[in-house]
């Protein structure tokens, strides 16, 4: 017995020691992530400038929507992600923010809008982007992983949902940013160009990819029902706003090539969609209905877009510049009217 019990005692010894250290390091690394806090999102954070660092916006964006800096926003996908706020904000005499996200579903529009509006309750402008995804379906999830405890609850969870390798990587590009070693990549203000500004437009790269797009249902109708779920989750969001904050509702402008032949199905969902969206715009005080996918001079030319529904920046300033009018004559109409545009 005594035998074992020397023999056993140095290594009782190292793995407390081993234990120690490993344990040690763990927590000082923790303490280094919620130190840096890469997202800006923790309660006892310190007050670093910090930027957003993620590729994935649902991580970097509810910073953005509970800055006090911003008194209005654009919710939507990456069909709205060119609207600039630098340029929306001097003719509008607004701060906007751009909470477009990639992919972003319904559900996930709602939660970012939600976050904003909690710390914005009677926000200037609220531009929201409705493209194919508000007329045609209503995922009930996420389209890519997305940190609910930024957007509800309570945001003490997020010192125990940062102890992962995720975390850790992002601390150290934000860390890198705050010491200077590491450049800005997306915008302060939500803005980001779709590509680099060396991207040169290829248009057999383009021609590719259109031919590689899903075609559009020129398919009779054969009593089939257009139905647009998300239309509900839309009213509920706009019934949210106070009557006074101008609403902006848009349907950007994707390649003609894919509106569908008249009379079928593609063509008359969107249709129908268009309609309720415009019945809903007339139905909430101090709205703007804008219609921008029709067919016209730009839709119907390849060169306007990077793809099917991801237009250039030239034709993200004519839709800026009709916002801007839109809104503009909204204000001088009597008794918070709403409109309608095409």
């Amino acid at each position: 017995m005594p035998s074992f019990t020397s023999t056993s005692s140095p290594w009782r010894k190292f793995t407390f020691i081993f234990l120690g250290i490993t344990g040690g390091a763990i927590f000082l690394i923790w303490l280094f992530i919620i130190i840096v806090d890469p997202w800006g999102m923790l309660p006892l954070s310190p007050p670093f400038h910090r930027i957003p660092i993620s590729t994935n916006a649902r991580y970097s964006f509810p910073a953005l929507a509970i800055n006090q800096q911003f008194d209005s926003a654009i919710i939507g996908t990456s069909t709205s992600r060119p609207l600039q706020p630098r340029i929306l904000n001097k003719s509008l005499n607004a701060h906007f923010v751009n909470l477009s996200m990639n992919s972003s579903t319904p559900w996930e529009q709602e939660k970012i809008f939600n976050l904003f509006l909690q710390h914005h309750p009677h926000p200037k402008v609220i531009i929201i982007n409705t493209d194919n995804i508000w007329c045609f379906d209503d995922p009930q999830r996420a389209s890519r992983p997305i940190p609910l405890w930024m957007y509800e609850g309570s945001p003490w969870v997020g010192y125990l949902k940062m102890a992962n390798q995720y975390a850790l990587q992002e601390a150290v590009n934000q860390f890198l940013w705050l010491i200077g070693l590491k450049k800005q990549r997306y915008g302060s203000d939500g803005y980001t160009p779709l590509l680099p500004a060396s991207f040169i437009y290829a248009p057999q790269k383009v021609n590719h990819v259109f031919a590689e797009w899903p075609k559009a249902d020129n398919s009779a109708m054969n009593g089939r029902i257009h139905t647009q779920p998300t239309l509900s989750r839309l009213q509920r969001i706009v019934n949210k706003l106070p009557k006074n904050t101008l609403k902006i509702i848009i349907i950007p402008p994707f390649s003609a090539e894919f509106y569908g032949d008249s009379g079928r199905w593609t063509d008359m969902s969107w249709k129908a969609c268009k309609a309720n969206l415009a019945h809903l715009a007339q139905t909430i005080p101090n709205t703007t209905a804008i219609d921008f996918a029709l067919s016209n001079h730009f839709t119907q030319q390849r060169n306007s877009f990077w793809d099917p529904i991801h237009f250039r920046p030239f034709v993200a300033k004519i839709i800026m510049d009709g916002i801007i009018k839109a809104v503009l004559h909204q204000q001088n109409l009597p008794n918070n009217e709403s409109q309608i545009l095409k």
